[in-house]
C-alpha cells in the first residue's frame, strides 16, 4: 500500500495524541516529557525510515524559536534582573568551561581529534529550561534559583551555537584566524542583544497599536514578529536565538493588549512543537547504533553530570552570592534537551568524518541525563531544603473574549499597597461610563462589583476600558499620594 498524504495526516495526529498522553504520564513518573517523546520517535523509527538531518535541523530551529519565545514571554524581569550577572556568567564562562572539560574527556574516551572532542563539548554545553521545569512540576524552589536557571537556559544556547559553528569552521579550515572568531562572538552577542531590545519595543508598539478583526490574530502576529526577529538577526550574522529571547522578555514584561490570549496560544503551540521536534529527533536515531557506543555514552554522561558541569558552575559563580547547596542544585539542574540534539545535526550537515558517532553519543548523553537528573531534581531540592513546598496556583481566571473591531479591552490589575483608592467604594471613584469594573477577586473569591462595593489593597480587578485609556486607568487605580499631593477624584 502506497503511503499517501492522508496516511501522513493520520500518522501525525496519532503521534500528537500519543505525545499529549505521554506528557501527562511524565509528571507522574518524575521524568522530563522529552524522554518519552524521544522514545516514541525511536519506536516509530522501526517502521518508518527517516534520515533527513537537514529537515530535522530546520524544524528544530523553528521549534526552538517558538519555545524560547514562549519561555521569554513568561519570564518576569523583576525577578531575573537580580540574577543577571551570575546567569550571564553561567551562560558564557560556565558553558566555555564545560565545553573544554568535556572536550578533553571526549577526546580520550571517543578516540577523536582534539577539535572533534571540543566540538562534542560545545554541543552538550547548554541546558534546557523546558526539561528542568517540567520535572520540578509543582515544586516551589527558591525564587533566586528559579530565576537563575530560567535566565541561564534562555541565554546559554547562543553561546553553545557559536562554539559549535566556530569549531566546525576550524575543523574545515584550520587556518581560520582565531581573532576573527573572537570578534565574531562579540558581534553576534552584542548585535543580537541590541536587536532583541529594539525589535521587542517595536513589537510591543505594533501589538498595542494595531486593531485586528479578531483577538485570535494577535498570537499569530506575535509569533510572526518573533520569527522576523530571528530572521533579521541571522541576516546580519547576529545571534538569532538570543535576539528572540530578549525580544520575548521585552514583550512579556510590557503592558500588552490581549496578553492572556497571546500567552495561552503560545504555550499550547510551544508544546505541540516540542512534541513534534523530539519525536522527529527520535526518528533520526537508529537504536542499534546506540548499542555500539553504550559504555562511552554512559561514561561521558556521568563525567558531564558529576565533573564538567559542577566545575563549570562553581568556577563561573566563584564570586556570586550563592551558597554551596544552591550551586550544587544549579549544577544538577543542568539538564540537556533540544539544543544539543539539534546542534548534533550540524556536523552531519558539514559532512565531518565522525559526525554520526558524535550525534549518537550526544543523543545518548541527552537521554541518560534527562532520565537520571530529571528523576532526582525534585527530591534533591527537598533534600537540600531549597524547596518551599507546593507551588501556589492562581485559583481564579477570567477569559478575555474578542472585541472584534471595537477599541475596548479587558485588563487585569492588582491594587497596590497604600493605593489612594483603597477602602473606597466604586461609586466614590466617579468613574466615566466607558470604564467598567467587571469583577473583583478577594481572598480567592469572586465578588460581583456594585456601586457600594469597596476595594482594598491586594484585590485583583478586571476592568473593561478603552485601549487609549489603558495607561491613565492603571495610573489612577495605582496612584499613591501619601506624600501630600492631592488626588484627582475623576479619570478623564
Amino acid at each position: 500500500m502506497d503511503f499517501t498524504v492522508d496516511h501522513s495526516i493520520l500518522l501525525l495526529s496519532i503521534l500528537l495524541v500519543i505525545g499529549v498522553l505521554t506528557a501527562k504520564f511524565s509528571t507522574r513518573l518524575g521524568v522530563p516529557s522529552l524522554v518519552l517523546f524521544i522514545i516514541v520517535g525511536m519506536v516509530v523509527s522501526h517502521y518508518i525510515y527517516f534520515d533527513n538531518a537537514l529537515l530535522t535541523q530546520g524544524f528544530g530551529i523553528l521549534a526552538l524559536i517558538i519555545i524560547l519565545f514562549d519561555g521569554g514571554v513568561q519570564t518576569k524581569w523583576k525577578d531575573v534582573k537580580r540574577v543577571v550577572r551570575p546567569s550571564v556568567s553561567l551562560a558564557t564562562f560556565g558553558v566555555l568551561i564545560t565545553t573544554v572539560l568535556t572536550g578533553v574527556l571526549a577526546k580520550y574516551i571517543l578516540g577523536v581529534t582534539w577539535l572533534e572532542g571540543f566540538l562534542f563539548g560545545a554541543i552538550v554545553g547548554s541546558t534546557d529550561a523546558a526539561a528542568v521545569f517540567s520535572v520540578l512540576g509543582t515544586q516551589n524552589i527558591r525564587q533566586k534559583l528559579n530565576s537563575t536557571l530560567e535566565a541561564e537556559s534562555g541565554s546559554n544556547d547562543p553561546m553553545a551555537i557559536f562554539l559549535t559553528v566556530s569549531i566546525i569552521e576550524l575543523i574545515q579550515h584550520p587556518d581560520s584566524p582565531i581573532l576573527s572568531l573572537i570578534l565574531n562572538f562579540f558581534w553576534q552577542m552584542g548585535i543580537g542583544l541590541v536587536l532583541g531590545l529594539v525589535l521587542g519595543k517595536a513589537s510591543v508598539w505594533i501589538i498595542n497599536r494595531i486593531n485586528l478583526d479578531s483577538s485570535g490574530l494577535y498570537p499569530v502576529l506575535t509569533l510572526s514578529l518573533a520569527a522576523l526577529t530571528y530572521g533579521i538577526s541571522t541576516f546580519v550574522e547576529a545571534s538569532g536565538l538570543l535576539a528572540v529571547y530578549v525580544m520575548a522578555v521585552v514583550v512579556g514584561n510590557a503592558d500588552l493588549t490581549y496578553r492572556h490570549t497571546i500567552v495561552r496560544f503560545n504555550e499550547g503551540f510551544a508544546w505541540m512543537m516540542q512534541i513534534l521536534m523530539f519525536i522527529l529527533l527520535g526518528l533520526l536515531v537508529f537504536p542499534n547504533q546506540l548499542l555500539d557506543i553504550i559504555w562511552q555514552g554512559i561514561l561521558l554522561s556521568l563525567l558531564l553530570m558529576f565533573v564538567a558541569r559542577p566545575l563549570g558552575v562553581f568556577l563561573s559563580m566563584m564570586f556570586a552570592k550563592y551558597s554551596s547547596k544552591e550551586k550544587l542544585f544549579i549544577s544538577w539542574a543542568g539538564l540537556k534537551g533540544a539544543v544539543p540534539i539539534v546542534l548534533a545535526t550540524y556536523p552531519m550537515m558539514a559532512g565531518l568524518e565522525n559526525s554520526t558517532l558524535i550525534f549518537n553519543v550526544v543523543f545518548f548523553v541527552v537521554l541518560t541525563s534527562a532520565l537520571l537528573q530529571g528523576a532526582t531534581i525534585a527530591p534533591l531540592a527537598k533534600f537540600l531544603n531549597l524547596s518551599q513546598g507546593e507551588k501556589e496556583t492562581v485559583p481564579h481566571s477570567l477569559e478575555l473574549v474578542s472585541m472584534g473591531k471595537t477599541k475596548n479591552e479587558m485588563i487585569e490589575l492588582k491594587l497596590v499597597e497604600h493605593a489612594d483608592i483603597s477602602g473606597k467604594s466604586l461609586e466614590e471613584l466617579h468613574l466615566p461610563e466607558d470604564i467598567l469594573v467587571t469583577a473583583v477577586i478577594r481572598n480567592d473569591k469572586l465578588l460581583t462589583p456594585r456601586g457600594n462595593t469597596q476595594i482594598f489593597a491586594g484585590d485583583t480587578l478586571y476592568i473593561l476600558i478603552s485601549k487609549k485609556k489603558r495607561d491613565k486607568v492603571k495610573a489612577f487605580f495605582q496612584k499613591n499620594t501619601s506624600d501630600g499631593d492631592e488626588r484627582e477624584g475623576k479619570t478623564s
